[in-house]
């Protein structure tokens, strides 16, 4: 896919052979050009707009040129005998420079349409771009005004060709070269994958194999800047150069990767050609060794003022992958190595470690020794650079003396660990080594009788990496969990947790002032956790703060001010202190006047403390007396809005739903209802048409009164009736009749029966009213009229209903 020169016009080529040409402006296909056989993995429009000519290349080897005027192909250009990478034109768009993986470029004349010369360049190349003619190259070759094209490819190089002599005038040099096999390798990951011209600022990008973008600078070609794509796994992380600013990073990759934290630059590394394990940082923090699956240790320098890193010396004498390194303490004189082979080897360093311009020098080991039965996992050497500690997957930790020439002596074993040690760390003030295990604890020993002095238990998984912090009175362990955990030693306690990965934190690394941390995971992030001044001022202020109002409480106490000192109690957010004061109220003298006085002159918000403090009291038989009189003051001098948010509300909506209520329980005595005599007088007229389901009659006086006293029959559910029915039973005694109606034998499983005159409960939220039946009333009242209110039970709908009036 690729744009013209004016942007406004798309060349798309694709899978089924065709190239279609997309108009930007109007979203629409202007050409479809058929012909090219297989897929078409490179489309390129002519520099000058005004030839309306497309470059294509597809599988056959050959580039298609494609006049748009007439869409059809004019001629194919036969060179190459692998696919076709790349293209690119002379300023005046008569010379085009083809590149393929066959390791040749190809010069063509754009009038003739044939091939001039054919460069071998001796490499798959990826990318070729022509260099322009009117600008000062000299740097990179360039001693003539013919032709000069730069190729990039797989050895990782930018090279300079002169075009008319197919000669290489300029080779790119790299920071460290590999070893030869590994330059024929296909997958070398320094190889490039793409080249492009930034015309507008004089610059040209380059993307290699593991996705990272260089920028170089013309005319010199120097490095002006490298974006990196994609970490994968981090492995390890340490802070480097002088005030940490910067640190270096090892990842899934033969590589090492330098960030600047200031700018986010990167400077990458190449010197190991396996993946990089394991780091460690000398004193200084310009010093820095690396340990890789190659067998090898490399030591690296930061140069303290262009701030490069080069390779100064590197050794290579394990039988297997060295899986963990450490530097000395005091000064950078060895570093200690620890393989998979069961062996750790002490590497003496030269005095004088030089940077660029000198060969790299070799380590030979002073002292190689088997220290374990299975890998090593992690190597430490003590402040003073006389003990070395050692853990492995055996699941102990070894200590051993450094003090002997040739050779290291096993001093005491450390065993505990009920699987294998992860990781190993000296106290840089007791005397005293921590571990971390694939058991999710970390364990304290002494170093004089080997003894576990405190376990620390809290991962849900393996604890990979551990440091001392804050002086050595905090531990920071990071584990498999993906959480980064702060232990303080004196209490057992896990007091703050980190939690920013969502895999395995391999890389964890404390900054020299103590004021950073780095945090490296298997999910590819890296996490700079940062203590600022700050933060530490406003927690000791905090502090202080704390001490002087406990300070003044006390004086307050002492004065009696129980007002001011219960206030202050509230603000600590101290409900013992609060509890105190209370009791110290209530045994003065007129105590509960004078714990009425103080509690009504708080604030709302220390009131609401106050009863969320007397929840708590409450449940204790000690303090309830105080929890109580309490209450009795607030509930008893305030309104429930005082106390309780959106009260006003509340009582609103259920005012509404009370008014609605009636409302409904008024229709319900207005409707119709089937089963009344038809004789009835007008406001009460009733259907008196059996109903499927059984039904029982109240019969009241028609004499009453008004409708509104009518009301005691309906639904109480619907009105919200209950708490009237005892006051209304009590007027209505005499004057009202009720009547069961006779309810069929299969009624009584499903609602039970109205017996002895007692109204029974329906399945539903419908309640009968109870009152005394006809059997008691006097024989006076069997006359009078009475209105005949039905209620429908639900019942077997084959029960047959039947009517009795009194």
């Amino acid at each position: 896919m690729t744009f013209d020169s004016t942007s406004t016009l798309l060349a798309t080529g694709g899978c089924d052979g065709t190239i279609k040409l997309w108009d930007v402006v109007k979203q629409y296909c202007t050409h479809n050009l058929k012909g090219s056989p297989g897929v078409v993995h490179l489309v390129q429009f002519h520099p000058d707009i005004s030839r309306l000519q497309l470059f294509s290349s597809s599988q056959d080897c050959g580039i298609r040129l494609w006049d748009l005027s007439s869409s059809k192909c004019v001629c194919v250009l036969q060179s190459h005998y692998s696919a076709v990478t790349s293209l690119s034109f002379s300023p005046d768009g008569d010379t085009m420079v083809s590149s393929g993986r066959d390791k040749i470029c190809t010069v063509w004349d754009l009038k003739t349409k044939k091939a001039k010369r054919a460069v071998p360049v001796y490499e798959a190349v990826e990318g070729v771009v022509m260099l322009p003619v009117d600008e000062d190259l000299s740097q990179i070759g360039v001693k003539s005004k013919d032709m000069h094209f730069i190729t990039a490819g797989s050895k990782g190089e930018l090279r300079v060709w002169e075009a008319s002599t197919a000669r290489c005038v300029y080779a790119q040099t790299l920071g460290s070269s590999l070893s030869a096999s590994s330059e024929e390798e296909e997958d070398d990951p320094r190889g490039l994958t793409h080249l492009l011209h930034l015309p507008a600022s004089s610059r040209l990008a380059t993307v290699t194999a593991e996705h990272n973008i260089v920028l170089y600078q013309l005319p010199a070609l120097s490095t002006q800047q490298q974006f990196v794509g994609y970490n994968d796994e981090v492995l390890d992380v340490k802070f480097l150069g002088k005030g940490d600013s910067h640190i270096v990073v090892a990842t899934n990759s033969s590589q090492l990767k330098v960030f600047e934290l200031l700018t986010n630059s990167c400077q990458i590394l190449y010197g190991h050609t396996d993946t990089v394990l394991s780091l460690d940082v000398f004193k200084k923090g310009s010093l820095f060794a690396s340990c890789a699956k190659d067998r090898s240790v490399r030591v690296w320098k930061m140069d303290s003022d262009s701030g490069q890193v080069h390779c100064v010396a590197q050794g290579s004498n394990h039988a297997n992958a060295v899986g963990s390194i450490t530097c000395s303490r005091m000064k950078a004189s060895f570093v200690v190595s620890g393989s998979q082979d069961c062996t750790v080897k002490v590497w003496d360093l030269p005095a004088d470690l030089s940077t660029a311009g000198a060969e790299i020098q070799q380590l030979t080991p002073r002292a190689t020794e088997k220290v374990h039965d299975k890998d090593v996992n992690s190597v430490a050497v003590s402040p003073n650079d006389k003990l070395l500690a050692s853990g492995s997957q055996d699941r102990t930790a070894k200590l051993w003396s450094l003090a002997g020439e040739g050779s290291v002596s096993l001093l005491g074993v450390f065993k505990g660990h009920r699987r294998g040690v992860w990781a190993v760390c000296f106290s840089p003030v007791d005397q005293v080594l921590a571990s971390s295990s694939a058991d999710g604890t970390t364990k304290l020993w002494s170093l004089q009788d080997f003894s576990c002095l405190k376990t620390f238990e809290g991962h849900d998984a393996s604890v990979l990496k551990i440091i001392f912090v804050s002086r050595g009175t905090q531990l920071l362990t990071s584990g498999s969990d993906g959480l980064v955990k702060l232990w303080t030693i004196k209490t057992n306690e896990c007091v703050k947790t980190l939690d920013a990965h969502q895999d395995k934190v391999w890389g964890l690394h404390g900054s020299q002032k103590d004021n950073k941390i780095v945090t490296g995971s298997a999910d590819s992030n890296i996490t700079v956790w940062d203590v600022t001044e700050v933060e530490l001022a406003e927690e000791q202020a905090k502090q202080e703060d704390q001490i002087l109002k406990q300070q003044e409480l006390s004086n307050l106490l002492h004065e009696k001010k129980y007002l001011k000192a219960l206030g202050l109690a509230i603000s600590l957010d101290q409900p013992h202190t609060v509890l105190n004061v209370i009791k110290a109220i209530r045994q003065s003298e007129n105590g509960h006047e004078l714990l009425e006085k103080t509690l009504l002159k708080l604030r709302v918000d220390q009131k609401e403390s106050l009863l969320r403090y007397c929840v708590v009291w409450n449940t204790n038989a000690r303090n309830c007396q105080n929890a109580q009189a309490i209450l009795q003051v607030l509930l008893t001098h305030l309104q429930p809005e005082e106390l309780l948010q959106y009260q006003e509300r509340h009582m609103l909506r259920i005012g509404n739903l009370l008014q609605a209520s009636m409302f409904l329980n008024y229709m319900w005595q207005k409707m119709r209802v089937a089963g009344a005599p038809a004789s009835m007088g007008q406001d009460e007229d009733m259907d008196t048409t059996p109903l499927a389901q059984p039904f029982f009659m109240i019969d009241k006086e028609k004499g009453m009164g008004s409708d509104g006293e009518e009301k005691q029959d309906g639904d109480d559910s619907d009105g919200g009736q209950d708490e009237d029915l005892d006051k209304k039973e009590e007027e209505d005694e005499e004057d009202n009749e009720v009547s069961a109606t006779n309810k069929s034998t299969n009624n009584n499983n499903n609602n039970g029966g109205i017996a002895n005159g007692k109204g029974a409960k329906t399945n539903g939220n419908h309640h009968s009213e109870s009152e005394e039946s006809s059997e008691e009333e006097d024989p006076e009242e069997e006359d009078q009229t009475t209105v005949k209110v039905v209620k429908c039970l639900p019942v077997s709908s084959a029960s047959e209903c039947q009517t009795s009036a009194s």
